[in-house]
């Protein structure tokens, strides 16, 4: 609520002291008295009371600022990380503070005190050799705290291992040398989007269950190099880090239970050569669609067990074609060959096994497919190419 305005007629406040008296201001100011140690009053005269403070003779000086080089002194004499420096700060200052008029000579006096004491305690340490040790502890502690790192802002390619059981939100893990044991390896990562708000656990879960497999499987393209208890495994974004603008999900594969990983489990483009290359984009294929084998049997769903046939047998048609279509190098040529063969003889079976007219007649042919294309298929070529070989721990991408 405003103030009310006062009545124009109303009487002017009564002051608590009777009003000073009207003077002249052209009027010349008394002269003070013989022997008075008071000067004339005057809004300029050199009075205590002067709006510009004591300018009397003897008057003291108004200081200018704290002196910064004092500051510094201070500062690097108390941190202790390079001493000569307090010391330097200090003998600078003094002069300038009895220059300039300012304060600080404590802080510089300080500073000097502080910065000559360490300085005496590094050149015993550097002659008693418990400067390196300091060193030491120093560089080991700055080491481990770049080894630990939000798994945020895990990088592809990177090892690491985590404290207790893989978690959902776990966000603490350590980096560590691959060729050392370790948890689990970065495959990759991609930002969720199409999400204004926090969309819940569930969508950023089915997403990242695609998304990341994908993902490990173009990181890892050496299947039969992936031991049976290694899986994808990712972190992704909480509710409390999406706020904060988290949309980051990062696909790893990672131990969960059993021995540990030694050594990078990478196979892609930067690590394998033409022929490698070529071999496992052909392959993987045929893996892949092996593995997607419908849940229910051929009694219970005919139609979809044939179209899973067909699938393989087309992955198979294509993998013999795509061998036979590159120019293979040094010992490879001839198990590469036979392995076409291979394949060639394979197919003929998965085509018969998804024509077949009803259940009876898939059964039939169901175990006659699966011999015609062994797990092990293409040893003697993986072997040719230095790729690895079978040891009872291949897995499906």
């Amino acid at each position: 609520m405003e103030p009310s305005q006062p009545p124009q007629d109303s009487q002017p406040p009564r002051q608590g002291w009777p009003a000073p008296e009207q003077s002249n201001p052209m009027a010349t100011p008394p002269a003070p008295l013989a022997g008075s140690p008071y000067t004339a009053p005057g809004p300029y005269g050199p009075g205590p009371y002067s709006p510009y403070g004591p300018q009397g003779p003897g008057a003291a000086e108004v200081p200018f600022g704290t002196n910064g080089m004092a500051v510094a002194s201070l500062v690097t004499g108390i941190v202790c990380c390079l001493p000569p420096l307090g010391l330097i700060f200090g003998l600078i200052a003094l002069p300038q503070i009895r220059k300039k008029n300012q304060t600080g000579k404590g802080f510089a006096l300080a500073g000097i005190i502080l910065s000559s004491i360490s300085s005496v305690l590094v050149t015993v340490a550097l002659l008693t050799g418990g400067f390196g040790e300091m060193w030491h502890g120093f560089k080991s502690g700055m080491d481990e705290a770049a080894r630990s790192k939000s798994a945020l802002s895990l990088r592809t390619g990177e090892c690491f291992e985590v404290d207790g059981k893989l978690e959902s939100y776990t966000t603490d893990v350590e980096i560590v040398n691959c060729a050392k044991p370790h948890d689990g390896e970065v495959a990759g990562s991609f930002l969720v989007t199409g999400f204004d708000t926090w969309p819940g656990e569930d969508p950023i879960d089915k997403l990242a269950e695609e998304r990341c497999a994908e993902i490990s499987s173009a990181y890892s393209m050496d299947n039969w190099a992936i031991p049976e208890h290694v899986w994808d495994y990712y972190y992704m974004p909480s509710r409390q880090s999406w706020r904060t603008g988290d949309r980051a999900v990062t696909c790893t594969l990672a131990v969960d239970e059993g021995e540990p990983l030694k050594g990078s489990l990478r196979a892609d483009e930067t690590t394998l050569d033409p022929d490698q290359l070529h071999y496992l984009r052909n392959l993987n294929p045929v893996e892949n669609a092996v593995f997607e084998e419908p849940d229910e049997d051929a009694d219970a769903d005919l139609a979809a067990n044939k179209a899973w046939a067909a699938r393989v047998h087309t992955s198979i048609v294509d993998a013999s074609r795509g061998l036979r279509s590159h120019r293979w190098s040094g010992t490879a040529v001839k198990p590469v060959a036979d392995l076409g063969k291979e394949l060639d003889a394979a197919a003929k079976q998965w085509d018969k096994l998804a024509r077949s007219a009803d259940a009876d007649a898939y059964w039939e042919t169901y175990e006659v497919a699966f011999e015609a294309l062994p797990e092990d298929i293409g040893t003697d070529a993986r072997a040719a190419l230095g790729l690895a070989g079978p040891a009872g721990n291949s897995r499906s991408a």
